[in-house]
């Protein structure tokens, strides 16, 4: 500040405040506490009226916590990690671009700055704690892959950075290769997102990231380099440990990274095409339960009262066989893994073969087939039978052999859980014929069946009221559904839901259990209408009733529940 043009009265001042905030650090170094906490209690006011006041007698613009989370951070100038390191908040305000920083007046803070930005910097000031909180909400919403800054040079991965295995915004940073930040920044966002697939889509014109979110679709990123593309796909390769001179077959292979502290296995599929090689990767996260095995239930998993009633008394039968079905990535495991879950009292031997082994349940012998190593579903069961067990949970029956000894053991004392592919609980029936099993064992086996659908929920950020749609009132009439209290809603799309309207998913559930009447009216053939008419007197609703149910109470929209179920 120039003085030699400014009254007495302003040196004065000037000279005053210099003391107090001289002093007011002095305190806060000692104490710990908050440099405008201190600056505050020598003012002799509150911390909300020194941020009032800080612009116009500090020259210095002050940000709270509720201003600083309102602005979203940008590191197109100083990186993350720094801004973690140093407790520095960049952000963009009213056309400004500041630097919120615990003490403005830090020219050590003010010259690291400066060399960073190429330039004087504008800084503001906040507490460290509310500067460290607002970074930390932040991270969970950053895009690796879009507000990263680059910061580096078009060069070719090198293979040792093929080699790491921990995957974070610091090491996305500190990468030194496109290649290594576009693939490790995909599977971040990924990770972060919640999705459960990743597939990289190469073009004519390089490649494209989309996300599978909640079961459909939803792009991400792109790299806009045929080269790249190619060794992108090298880059998965490398880490799956798959042969990256061999282009014209498709390869499968897996590998681990350690995400925020936790190891997460991934499946990689690898697939050629017109342009090269497509691939798909799927996240596993088997701790994804680990420490929640006593809270998750198939209450927690959306099923409605009566569906979850129906699924426990089948699965607390003494023997017999529990069949899932439904399409690739409709929950069948999940509600398996519920089921055991809520009747596992550590009285029972439980044993599961899967391929992979999804999640870890605590007191249950888990077994990932190994093909590759002969170990397969069939060859798996079949040792676990000899190892005493009370209960078994097949992953899928995908062969004869598989369904042959499966139906053996739930007619011997054993109860099995276990997951088929089919549309429909009627479908179900016809897969195990198609695999020459008897019928008669199969129906004598059999528990029940259940078939399952996932259903996205309208997002609870931005899901508004809508007027409601003739052709909801037309479908209920149909399925002789109360009319009463119909509530619809839809998801208008915001940043919360990646402008989907949707987050999250509803398990709905078709129980069929198999009584007497039902399995003589299987054996003798009887017509499909009869034996649906049947499952309609002992009280089973069909998917699209309950769908209907979610639709009615604003939880979902009938565009959602077109694309997942189909109606007869």
């Amino acid at each position: 500040m120039d003085t030699s043009s400014s009254s007495p009265e302003a040196v004065a001042q000037a000279a005053s405040l210099g003391a107090l905030m001289a002093q007011a650090r002095a305190r806060a170094a000692a104490s710990g506490r908050a440099l405008a906490l201190e600056l505050a209690l020598l003012a002799g006011c509150s911390v909300e009226q020194l941020a009032l006041a800080s612009q116009a007698q500090l020259g210095v613009r002050y940000f709270a916590l509720p201003a600083l989370l309102e602005n979203p951070p940008e590191f197109a100038q100083v990186s993350f990690t720094d801004c973690v390191n140093r407790a520095i908040y960049p952000l963009q305000s009213a056309g400004e671009c500041y630097f919120v920083v615990p003490d403005p007046w830090d020219d050590h803070v003010l010259q690291w700055l400066a060399n960073q930005v190429g330039g004087y910097p504008n800084l503001a000031w906040g507490a460290k704690s509310d500067i460290l909180a607002a970074l930390e909400h932040a991270q969970h919403r950053i895009k690796a892959s879009s507000e990263l800054p680059s910061g580096v040079s078009d060069t070719r991965a090198s293979r040792s950075e093929y080699s790491a295995n921990v995957i974070s915004i610091e090491t996305i940073e500190r990468s030194h290769s496109p290649v290594v930040r576009f693939v490790d920044a995909a599977i971040y966002d990924a990770w972060k997102a919640g999705a459960s697939d990743i597939h990289f889509e190469c073009g004519r014109e390089g490649v494209r990231v989309k996300l599978r979110l909640d079961g459909v679709l939803v792009p991400s990123s792109e790299l806009p380099d045929r080269i790249l593309a190619e060794e992108v796909i090298s880059r998965i390769k490398v880490l799956a440990q798959l042969d990256i001179a061999e282009r014209r077959i498709p390869q499968d292979g897996r590998f681990q990274v350690e995400l925020g502290e936790r190891q997460l296995d991934f499946r990689v599929s690898i697939m050629p095409s017109i342009f090269g090689e497509d691939a798909v990767v799927r996240l596993l996260d088997k701790s994804q339960l680990r420490g929640d095995a006593q809270v998750i239930s198939l209450v927690s998993l959306g099923l409605d009262a009566d569906a979850i009633e129906r699924i426990r008394r089948l699965a607390k039968r003494p023997h017999g066989m529990l069949l899932v079905t439904g399409p690739t990535g409709s929950g069948k495991t999940t509600t398996l893994y519920a089921a055991l879950t809520e009747i596992q009292t550590g009285q029972e031997k439980i044993i599961t073969i899967e391929d992979p082994v999804e999640y870890e349940l605590p007191g249950v012998l888990q077994i990932p087939v190994n093909e590759k190593k002969g170990l397969t579903f069939s060859q798996g069961l079949r040792s676990i039978l000899r190892h005493d067990p009370d209960k078994i949970l097949v992953g899928e029956i995908r062969d004869a052999e598989t369904a042959e000894i499966a139906v053996q053991a739930a007619l011997t004392g054993h109860l099995v859980f276990t997951t088929v592919h089919a549309n429909s609980v009627f479908d179900v029936i016809s897969r195990f014929v198609h695999m020459d099993i008897d019928l008669y064992s199969l129906m004598s086996a059999l528990n029940g069946v259940v078939a399952q659908r996932l259903i996205r929920r309208n997002c609870p950020v931005c899901t508004e009221p809508e007027t409601v749609p003739q052709e909801l009132i037309e479908r209920m009439k149909n399925a002789n559904m109360n009319i009463g209290q119909v509530r619809v809603a839809r998801g208008r799309g915001c940043e919360h839901c990646r402008n989907t309207g949707y987050k999250g998913r509803y398990a709905i559930a078709e129980v069929l259990p198999f009584d007497d009447a039902l399995r003589t009216m299987i054996l003798s053939r009887a017509d499909v209408t009869v034996i649906k008419n049947h499952a309609l007197a002992m009280g089973v609703r069909p998917l699209g009733v309950r769908a209907l149910d979610l639709v009615a109470s604003g939880a979902t929209t009938l565009e959602e529940i077109d694309r997942v179920v189909a109606y007869d």
